[in-house]
C-alpha cells in the first residue's frame, strides 16, 4: 500500500474538520458563514484527495452524505428503547382532561409543548460520539436498520462534539420547498406527482439506494432523548427542556417553537400560537405535542400498554381556507363519466399548494350551492384530496353565475348520456372517445393494474399522437426503436419502458381484471374474479347467477361483468391480449388456509415490508383484504401514522393488531 504524505493526511484532516463546522451552520442552525461556491470547492477538493487516496476512508467524512452502495432488503432492528405512540387528543377540552389526570399525581406540573413535526420517526445510536446506526420505529419494538439513508441527511451529526455514547429520537421529513421542487420536476417527466410532503419523506428514507435518498434533500428534528449519557461526568439531566438543549450543544438541530407550559390554558395559547404560525414554516406540522418537562414526572405518571400516561398529542382538525373559484373544468374517465373539476386561486393547504379540486358531479355543485366565481371554502380530505367543502353566499358580488354541465362530451363531441339513478352522473356513451381511450390505457398501467413503471399519462398521449397505440394491446407489440425519437424519451427511458411492458405480462388474472377497467370492479373484486373462476376464459363465460354467489357481490356489480364481455370488441381484446403472453390464469391462489374466513384492512406504514407485500401474504394464507373498515372486518393492521381507518376500527370495536402480530398469526 502506498504510504500517504503526512501533508495529504493534514490537508483531508483540515478540510473534514471545515467541511463538518460548515455543513452545521448551515443545516442545523441556518446561519452559513461561507458562500455555496466555497463550500463546493473544498468539497470537491476532499472528494478528490480521498479516491486517490483509498486507506484514508473514514465513515464519518462529510463526503459520506452522497450515498454508497444499494442494499437488496433493509435488515431489522430491535430498539434498545421502546418507541412508543402518543395518544391523540382532538379537542382542547380532552387536553384539559388529560392535565387534570396529571394534576392528580402531580403537584405543580410543568408541561413542554412543542410541535409535532409530519414526518417519519427514527432512533440514532451514537457510540463514543460517532453515528453508528439509524433505524425507523417500526412497531416501536423493531423497525428497519436505515443506517445508509439516515447518513445522507445533512442535519444529523456523524460524530458529536463530544465522545458521548447515547441514542435519540427524531422525525426525519422532507421539506416543502423540496417537496415542491421534486414534484415540478416529476410533472415535466410525466411521473406521477407524491401525495404530500410526509409520504415522499418515508418513501425516500426506505430506498434501498441510498443515493436516491440522498437527491432528496430530508431533514431531521430531534426531539427525544432515549438513554445513554448526555454528559462526560455520567450526570443526568433533570428536564426534557435541558436534553434538548443539551443535544442542541453537542450538534442536533432540535425542535423550534417550543416552550414550557404551567396550565392547560398556557398550553392551549401556546397550541394557538404554533397553529398561527403553521402556514410560514419550512416543514409541515399536524399538531402540537405535550408531554411533561420533568423526568421524575414522568416516571410518577408511568406507561400505559402502548402509550406514555405522561404525554398526549393535539391533532390539528383538518385545514380549511378561502379561495376564489375561477373556473370549472370537465374531464371524461375511462368509463366515460364526465367529472368536473374546480380551478380555484392557488391556496397553502395541508402542505401543499392547491390549485384544483374535485366536484365530483352536478348533485355535488348544486347540494352547495356553488357558483362559478364564488369564494369557496377548501380542505384535504385525510389531508391528501383536495375537496370542495362549501360556498360562502355571503361573499358574492352578483357576478357569480350558475354551472351546467355539457349537453355534449368535450373530448369527442357526441351527445350526452345522463343516469338519474347515479347522483345525476354525466356520461359519453362513444366507445371510441379519445379520452376514455387514453384515461383506460392509464389505468390499465397504474401501479395497482399492470404496474408498467414510466407509462404516465404524458406518454400515454405521446403514444396516441404518434398513431404507435390504439388499445392497450398495441403496447405489447411496440419497439423500443419506434418510441425513443419521441419527446422527452431517448434510447434509455424507451428500453426501460419496453422493460416494464414486458414484466407486466406475469402480472395474473387478478390485476389484470382490474386492468380491464369493468365498471364497479376494483382491485378486491378483481381479486375475487380470478379466485372463483381461475382462468380468463373461464370469466367470460361467467353467468348473472354465478356471479351473484360471489361474497359482496350484488346484482349491480354481476350486471357490469356480464355486460363487458357481452361486448364483441372486449372479448377481441381479451384474445388478443392473451395470444400476445399475457398470463390469464390467477397466480394469487392461496397457498393455506390459516387465515380462511378472515378480513383484514391495512392502514398506516407497517415497519418492514409494504402493504401491498403484506396484503399478498395474507391472501396466500386464505384472508381476505378490505379498503375499508366495517363490523364484518376481523382485523385491522395497522402501521406508523395510521389514520381514519384506524379510528374507526377502534369505535367499531374492531381488533387492532400490528404487523409482528400478523406475522405471529401467518407463522402460527
Amino acid at each position: 500500500m502506498e504510504k500517504v504524505s503526512a501533508e495529504i493526511i493534514e490537508r483531508v484532516n483540515k478540510l473534514r474538520k471545515e467541511l463538518t463546522y460548515h455543513s452545521e451552520r448551515y443545516y442545523v442552525y441556518d446561519s452559513p458563514e461561507i458562500s455555496d461556491y466555497e463550500y463546493d470547492m473544498m468539497y470537491a477538493e476532499l472528494l478528490r484527495l480521498e479516491a486517490e487516496n483509498p486507506s484514508l476512508y473514514d465513515p464519518t467524512s462529510p463526503t459520506v452524505r452522497v450515498g454508497g452502495r444499494a442494499l437488496e432488503k433493509f435488515e431489522k432492528h430491535t430498539h434498545a428503547y421502546r418507541m412508543d405512540s402518543l395518544s391523540d387528543v382532538f379537542s382542547f377540552e380532552e387536553l384539559e382532561d388529560f392535565c387534570a389526570k396529571v394534576d392528580e399525581k402531580i403537584a405543580a406540573p410543568a408541561y413542554s409543548v412543542e410541535p409535532k413535526i409530519d414526518g417519519l420517526s427514527v432512533s440514532l445510536i451514537y457510540e463514543n460520539g460517532i453515528f453508528v446506526k439509524g433505524a425507523t420505529r417500526g412497531d416501536g419494538v423493531v423497525g428497519e436498520d436505515v443506517t445508509e439513508n439516515l447518513r445522507t441527511v445533512m442535519s444529523i451529526p456523524l460524530t458529536l462534539k463530544e465522545p458521548l455514547s447515547l441514542t435519540v429520537r427524531g422525525e426525519v421529513y422532507m421539506p416543502r420547498a423540496v417537496f415542491e421542487s421534486i414534484n415540478q420536476k416529476r410533472a415535466e417527466e410525466g411521473q406521477a406527482l407524491m401525495a404530500n410532503p410526509r409520504n415522499a419523506a418515508a418513501g425516500s428514507l426506505r430506498q434501498l439506494d441510498s443515493k436516491i435518498t440522498a437527491k432528496r434533500r430530508l431533514d431531521i428534528f430531534v426531539f427525544n432523548f432515549q438513554g445513554g449519557s448526555l454528559y462526560a461526568d455520567g450526570r443526568q439531566p433533570k428536564t426534557h427542556t435541558e436534553t434538548l438543549d443539551r443535544l442542541s450543544e453537542l450538534g442536533f438541530k432540535v425542535l423550534e417553537l417550543r416552550t414550557v407550559a404551567h396550565s392547560a390554558a398556557e398550553a392551549v395559547q401556546h397550541i394557538k400560537l404554533i397553529g398561527s404560525r403553521r402556514d410560514d414554516l419550512a416543514y409541515d406540522i399536524d399538531g402540537v405535542v405535550i408531554k411533561l418537562d420533568r423526568l421524575e414526572d414522568r416516571a410518577v405518571m408511568g406507561e400505559g400498554t402502548n402509550t406514555p400516561k405522561w404525554a398526549v398529542a393535539y391533532k390539528f382538525p383538518p385545514e380549511e381556507k378561502q379561495t376564489v373559484l375561477e373556473d370549472i373544468t370537465v374531464a371524461v374517465g375511462r368509463t366515460g363519466v364526465l367529472t368536473p373539476t374546480a380551478v380555484l386561486a392557488p391556496v397553502r393547504l395541508a402542505g401543499t399548494t392547491v390549485s384544483r379540486a374535485t366536484l365530483h358531479n352536478l348533485d355535488f355543485i348544486n347540494k352547495r350551492d356553488i357558483m362559478l366565481g364564488d369564494t369557496v371554502v377548501v380542505r384535504k380530505a385525510g389531508d391528501i384530496i383536495p375537496e370542495v367543502v362549501s360556498s360562502v353566499p355571503e361573499k358574492r358580488t352578483g357576478a357569480e353565475r350558475r354551472f351546467s354541465m355539457p349537453d355534449r362530451c368535450p373530448s369527442c363531441g357526441e351527445p350526452v348520456f345522463y343516469d338519474e339513478d347515479e347522483a345525476a352522473a354525466a356520461r359519453c356513451t362513444n366507445s371510441s372517445c379519445p379520452a376514455q381511450l387514453s384515461r383506460s390505457i392509464e389505468h390499465f398501467a397504474s401501479k395497482n393494474a399492470m404496474n408498467i413503471d414510466g407509462l404516465g399519462p404524458q406518454i400515454v398521449e405521446l403514444l396516441l399522437k404518434n398513431n404507435l397505440i390504439a388499445d392497450v394491446s398495441d403496447l405489447y407489440s411496440l419497439r423500443a426503436e419506434d418510441i425513443a425519437p419521441l419527446d422527452r424519451m431517448g434510447d434509455k427511458s424507451a428500453k426501460n419502458l419496453i422493460d416494464a411492458i414486458e414484466r407486466s405480462k406475469s402480472a395474473g388474472l387478478e390485476r389484470l381484471v382490474y386492468a380491464l377497467g369493468i365498471r364497479n370492479i376494483g382491485e378486491v373484486a378483481g381479486a375475487a374474479l380470478a379466485a372463483k373462476y381461475g382462468t380468463l376464459d373461464a370469466l367470460i363465460g361467467a353467468t348473472r347467477e354465478e356471479l351473484c354467489q360471489i361474497e359482496d357481490f350484488g346484482e349491480i356489480t354481476a350486471d357490469c361483468v356480464v355486460n363487458f364481455f357481452s361486448h364483441p370488441q372486449n372479448i377481441e381484446l381479451c384474445r388478443k391480449l392473451t395470444s400476445l403472453g399475457l398470463v390469464t390464469e390467477s397466480v394469487a391462489a392461496p397457498k393455506g388456509d390459516k387465515l380462511a374466513g378472515l378480513t383484514f384492512v391495512l392502514t398506516g406504514t407497517l415497519p418492514t415490508m409494504s402493504r401491498d407485500e403484506a396484503s399478498a401474504l395474507i391472501k396466500a394464507a386464505g384472508g381476505k383484504v378490505s379498503g375499508s373498515v366495517s363490523s364484518k372486518t376481523s382485523y385491522v393492521v395497522a402501521g406508523e401514522a395510521a389514520g381514519s381507518k384506524l379510528t374507526k376500527a377502534q369505535s367499531l370495536g374492531v381488533n387492532i393488531i400490528d404487523e409482528a402480530e400478523l406475522l405471529h398469526m401467518l407463522e402460527q
